[in-house]
Parts: C-alpha cells; sequence; structure tokens
C-alpha cells in the first residue's frame, strides 16, 4: 500500500533528523526493518528530501550499521549542520552489547560529506559521557547549532545524571567546541529532576523566544517543549507544554526562514489492533509549528499537505439518531438530554474530513464519527468535550474497561466556533482543531465505514462539512 504519510517500502520509519537548505528539506531517518533474520541487526540512516512536504525523493542509506562489536551497531538519532565548507552529522553510537565488556553502551560519533550524499565516518572524533558526572549508556542525541552570542558551537544531548532518585534523573547535557572535533563538556543546560530522559533535544528562536525540545522518555512519551528569553533559562512550561499526544514521538524541527516544521512520527501498534502496544516506529507526520501572541506555540497541519486533499466527495446526509434541521450548507440539532447522529457518506480509506461546530454553551460533547457501521455499533469517534476542555479519540467498542484511546488538553469557549478537520490515510489519523491543537492515533480494528457527525446533551450548529480525496 501507498501512505500519504510516508513510510519505506518494507520497512519503518522513525526519527527522523530534518536539514533544510535552497529550498529542500532533506529527512534523514533511522530506518526500522523489524527483520532481524532477513536484515541483521541495528539501525542505520536513510534520507529522503521534498520541497512540497507530499512528494518525496530516496535516497538510500546514508550511515549504514557497525559490525556487531563497533560502537554504531545502531546509528541513532543525531543533527545536520553545514559548517566549515563542508556538511557534518553528528549522530548516537549505540551497541548494548558493549555494556557485557564494561564499555559505554553509547557516544557521539562525527560524519562529513561535500554533497549531503556520500559521507565518512571520523571514528577519531567519537567520545562518551564523562562518568563522574553522567550515566555512561545515556549520551546521546546530540543537535548540535552555532551560538552566535558565545562565539562556539554548542551541542545539547539527552543524559542522565549520576545521582538522584532514578527516574529523575534526566536531563539536557551541554557540550562546546571552537572546532567540531574536540568538545568541552560543561554543566547541564537544563536538568529540572523531572523526567527519566530527554530525548531528541531541538533549539530554535523565534523573535525574543527561545523554545527547547525534548521528547519524555516515559510512561507519558510526549514530545514536550519549555520557553525561555534567554539561553541560560529559566526554561518556563506553557499550560500545554505537549505538541501533540502519545502517537507522536521524537519530532525535531526545520525552518526555511520563515516557517518552522515538526517532524515526528505516528508508531505502529503491535499485531497491528488497536488492542496492541505501541511500537518504535512508523509513518512520517509533519505538523507546522505557530507562534501565538504570549509566546506558546500551537500546531496547524501544512497548507500543502491540506491542499492535496482537494477532491471534494458528495455528501449524503441522512439523519439517524436526533431531530435533524438540514439547511444549505448547514445541519442543525438540539438534543438538550440525549445524544444525536447524522451520516454523512462513505469515508474513504484516504481523505480528509472539516466541520465547524457551533455549540451551545450547555453542550457536554460534539465531533465526528469515523468509520461506522450500519447499526454504529463499531465506529471511531472524535471527540470534543468543553466541560473537561479536552479532545478525546475514541472507539467502540471497547474491550473489557479499557478507557478512550487519546485525549489532548483544547480550549474550548462557549458558542465560539471549533473548526474539526481529520487527516486518514489507511490506519493512520491526524486531526487538528482550531490551527491550534493536534492529535495523532491510528486505526486498525475499524477499516471502512462511514462517517457523520454527533452532538451529545446539548445542541449545535455545523457547517463547512466537507469530505475531499487526493487530487489526480
Amino acid at each position: 500500500m501507498t501512505y500519504f504519510f510516508y513510510k519505506p517500502n518494507d520497512a519503518w520509519s522513525a526519527d527522523f533528523i530534518p536539514f533544510y537548505e535552497r529550498g529542500r528539506y532533506h529527512l534523514f531517518y533511522l530506518l526500522d526493518w523489524r527483520d532481524r533474520a532477513g536484515h541483521g541487526e541495528g539501525t542505520p540512516w536513510y534520507q529522503l528530501s521534498t520541497n512540497d512536504l507530499v512528494h518525496f525523493d530516496e535516497h538510500g542509506c546514508m550511515l549504514s550499521r557497525g559490525a556487531e562489536l563497533e560502537q554504531d551497531l545502531y546509528v541513532f538519532t543525531g543533527s545536520v549542520i553545514r559548517a566549515q565548507g563542508q556538511y557534518h552529522i553528528f549522530y548516537t553510537g549505540h551497541n548494548p552489547y558493549l555494556r557485557e565488556q564494561g564499555k559505554p553502551a553509547q557516544a557521539v560519533m562525527h560524519a562529513v560529506s561535500h554533497d549531503l550524499l556520500t559521507w565518512q565516518k571520523l571514528p577519531e572524533d567519537t567520545f562518551f559521557a564523562p562518568q563522574d558526572q553522567y550515566e555512561p549508556h545515556d549520551w546521546r542525541d546530540p543537535f548540535v547549532f552555532w551560538n552566535d552570542e558565545a562565539q562556539e558551537y554548542w551541542m545539547l544531548l539527552a543524559a542522565r545524571l549520576k545521582h538522584g532518585p532514578s527516574r529523575q534523573r534526566g536531563c539536557t547535557a551541554l557540550c562546546a567546541s571552537q572546532d567540531l572535533k574536540q568538545w568541552e563538556v560543561r554543566d547541564p543546560l537544563w536538568a529540572p529532576g523531572l523526567y527519566f530522559t530527554h530525548e531528541c533535544p531541538d533549539l530554535f528562536r523565534i523573535g525574543d523566544w527561545w523554545y527547547l525540545i525534548f521528547s519524555e522518555f516515559s510512561d507519558a512519551t510526549l514530545t514536550r517543549y519549555r520557553m525561555s528569553r534567554s539561553l541560560t533559562g529559566p526554561w518556563l512550561a506553557p499550560t500545554d507544554d505537549a505538541f501533540d499526544g502519545r502517537a507522536f514521538y521524537a519530532a525535531k524541527t526545520a525552518s526555511n526562514g520563515q516557517r518552522r516544521l515538526l517532524f515526528g512520527w505516528n508508531p505502529t501498534r503491535e499485531g497491528e489492533t488497536d488492542q496492541g502496544r505501541w511500537q518504535w516506529g512508523g509513518n512520517l507526520v509533519v505538523h507546522e509549528i505557530v507562534q501565538l501572541a504570549d509566546g506558546t506555540l500551537a500546531i496547524q497541519a501544512p497548507p500543502e499537505v491540506a491542499a492535496q486533499f482537494s477532491a471534494v466527495l458528495d455528501l449524503s446526509i441522512q439523519p439517524e439518531i436526533g431531530d435533524w434541521q438540514i439547511e444549505p450548507g448547514t445541519l442543525a440539532v438540539k438534543a438538550p438530554d440525549c445524544f444525536a447522529w447524522c451520516r454523512l457518506g462513505t469515508m474513504t480509506e484516504t481523505c480528509r474530513l472539516n466541520a465547524t461546530f457551533t455549540p451551545s454553551a450547555e453542550t457536554a460533547a460534539y465531533g465526528l464519527t469515523l468509520r461506522a457501521d450500519q447499526e454504529l455499533d463499531h465506529y471511531y469517534q472524535v471527540r470534543l468535550e468543553p466541560r473537561r476542555q479536552r479532545l478525546v479519540f475514541d472507539l467502540w467498542p471497547r474491550p473489557g474497561d479499557q478507557p478512550m484511546i487519546l485525549e489532548r488538553p483544547c480550549i474550548l469557549q462557549a458558542g465560539q466556533p471549533v473548526h474539526l478537520q481529520v487527516f486518514a490515510d489507511g490506519t493512520v489519523f491526524e486531526i487538528y482543531v482550531n490551527g491550534t491543537v493536534a492529535l495523532s492515533t491510528r486505526g486498525y480494528d475499524h477499516s471502512a465505514g462511514d462517517w457523520g457527525v454527533f452532538v451529545s446533551q446539548g445542541k449545535a450548529v455545523i457547517s463547512n462539512l466537507q469530505a475531499a480525496g487526493l487530487c489526480a
């Protein structure tokens, strides 16, 4: 199957390392075959590039895996920078077998190129965590940039301090260099004592604010951010400090100088079922970052992605439950103490769905049903709950007492219109609310059915209803 949200053929993509130059986004990524018997152990870096976030050129393997006892059996996450007349990759060399020899499992490693396509590893530049301050096996995901204020290169790393409660030692380590070869390890940039590890650090500036991105390696598994007026901190947490939910991870950013995009992945589920455990790796997902007036960040769908869904599909409006009023361009329903649902037609496998809801102040919930059967006994649900100020992705039936699948905080003001946008491609769902909140998820168990709108315990007017497929 060809996925609109990129994945390599016969394999899966994990952490994306974006680099922008001359109108193209070069997306280096970790490739996982999930087939040790057929492809061997370890993870290489591959590359694809795009100028429109829709059409991709594949460039093959950039950094190959090392041998079983070499440091970079697994070529894990890092960063790409152009400096000193060439391109540099700083990456993580990971090898769990080295622990058995009393050696660190992880190290920072270096490779160079003159064309972004052919890379030479420089093993002599490898360096490890100082073991008097940091744990030896967590020294990864180097993010390198030129600090113009300090007039030196800085490297941020996912690391763990040597002391403190075991699940709260995570920090963003800091190293500095003048030549990109010799690195001085300094005190951490940020060591809040909050998380096990801050994976995949990223840093950028918009206006007066610096933004530090990291992925929380814990049961929450979220990509979060902090903001500061200075690189020395304090690093402040906004009310909602996550970009997405559980099914979007290891995200890093790139900018063309006018906009900033966030590249992460939507994970698969074990056994290809909605009850399966989330897995490492999946499909590429690109969000666009928008800075709000107070400096906090919001997420929207990149316009060029939305524009690809321009083949408008006919609606087949069929009120199923409740008293619906149908007018040109709008639906309205009053359901003060009950549930109302209106079927809108067949949901194609790859599509974009749009709807704008204007609910009354007392409305308990409203949203979209996806891939619903005729009896409404099997379906997915994108639900907005004003009383709890949240967005929920749910399913029915639920196995046992399993709660809703995923949720995100979402500001829903009484009486104000709420624009809901859903992208679906195979098992991938990407949900956006008001161009500010995103929620990624998967749907395996219901592969076909109808879509529709619902309102629970209240009333609402629904407009801008549209289903669209990919343009030819």
